[in-house]
């Protein structure tokens, strides 16, 4: 890409679009489209047309979508398929009308089956059921890269899916519900704190295992896919199976091969934070998928690892919360 190219960052406050944004900054991108939820709904098709017809972009990062835990997900189902098959369905079709040069679709490691292979491999989409808890997210992701498979081999584009593992980092959501895993321990362990409370209370056994990645480090291999050679970019594309007989999506998994147990992150976490008391598990509550870990062999090939340890990663993040206050209570993505 070169410096002055023109840039969308669709979701530039969430978590992801906040640390492609900054990534791009320091690296000297001085021509990046950003339009908050107000400025423009990626859920109306017509306002994505326009907004693409004016600005003309050359580059995309669709990093949009409406995210959450287990408590959003299985509460709030029907938006978020409904929401994030809308969100992409436009934006995807929006770069091809407007010759987007190349665009990079961001998902998560919840398209893969609950009892996938570990770790698990780009070619074990679709082998397996996915995980009940988050289907509706997950499908809605599927359907997004099969959106960039097909426009990609019926229209010649150059679209990539991107699938980070659990990210964490600054400009998280820190609701005390509708959060994923770390934020909502670094609240809640910090409350605790606060409170002299003797004991934190974590939903589940603690035994599942979870690999996490910071957003920086995910940022960092997002502008580095994006910056790769043609010919290295295009083998990253995908094939048309039916030439080939080979299930090659245009998929990559960002992530950093290693993974801990929920129990092992709450201690790093009331570690982290400073909190003294016990931690006790509610096992009545779900525990989700048994566990996730990328295979990122794909990335590493290329040239691409992460370089944030996770108790690093922590102490930054726990920092970001406490720089937020309460304004950390209710982010989406999609902003």
């Amino acid at each position: 890409m070169d410096r002055n190219a023109r840039i969308y960052v669709a979701g530039h406050r969430g978590l992801v679009g906040s640390a492609i944004v900054r990534n791009l900054q320091r690296a000297g991108y001085g021509n990046l489209i950003q339009r908050t939820h107000a400025e423009l709904d990626l859920t109306d098709e017509r306002a994505v047309r326009q907004f693409f017809e004016q600005e003309k972009p050359e580059y995309v990062f669709l990093a949009a979508a409406k995210v959450g835990g287990i408590v959003a997900n299985n509460s709030f189902p029907a938006e978020f398929i409904r929401d994030n098959l809308a969100i992409q369905t436009n934006v995807i079709h929006a770069a091809y009308l407007n010759q987007v040069e190349r665009l990079l679709f961001l998902g998560s490691s919840c398209i893969y089956p609950k009892l996938a292979p570990q770790p698990m491999k780009e070619t074990d989409l679709l082998t397996g059921p996915l995980e009940p808890t988050n289907r509706p997210y997950a499908l809605a992701k599927i359907a997004g890269i099969e959106m960039c498979w097909s426009y990609n081999r019926q229209y010649g584009t150059k679209y990539l899916a991107a699938m980070p593992t659990n990210l964490y980092g600054p400009g998280d959501n820190y609701h005390p519900t509708n959060s994923h895993v770390i934020p909502a321990l670094l609240r809640k362990f910090h409350e605790a704190k606060l409170a002299g409370a003797a004991e934190v209370t974590v939903w589940g056994t603690g035994t599942p295992r979870r690999e996490f990645l910071y957003s920086d480090d995910m940022a960092d291999a997002c502008v580095f896919l994006m910056n790769l050679p043609d010919d290295r970019y295009q083998a990253l594309l995908g094939s048309d199976e039916s030439q080939t007989g080979r299930f090659e999506p245009p998929l990559v998994n960002i992530g950093v091969g290693e993974d801990v147990t929920i129990a092992e992150l709450a201690e790093l976490v009331r570690q982290t934070v400073g909190f003294e008391g016990r931690i006790v598990y509610d096992t009545s509550k779900p525990d989700g998928t048994p566990r996730k870990l990328m295979d990122v062999g794909v990335l590493n090939s290329a040239g691409w690892r992460a370089g944030t340890s996770l108790p690093d990663g922590l102490r930054r993040a726990h920092h970001d919360f406490l720089r937020l206050g309460d304004r950390g209570n209710g982010r989406s993505s999609a902003s």
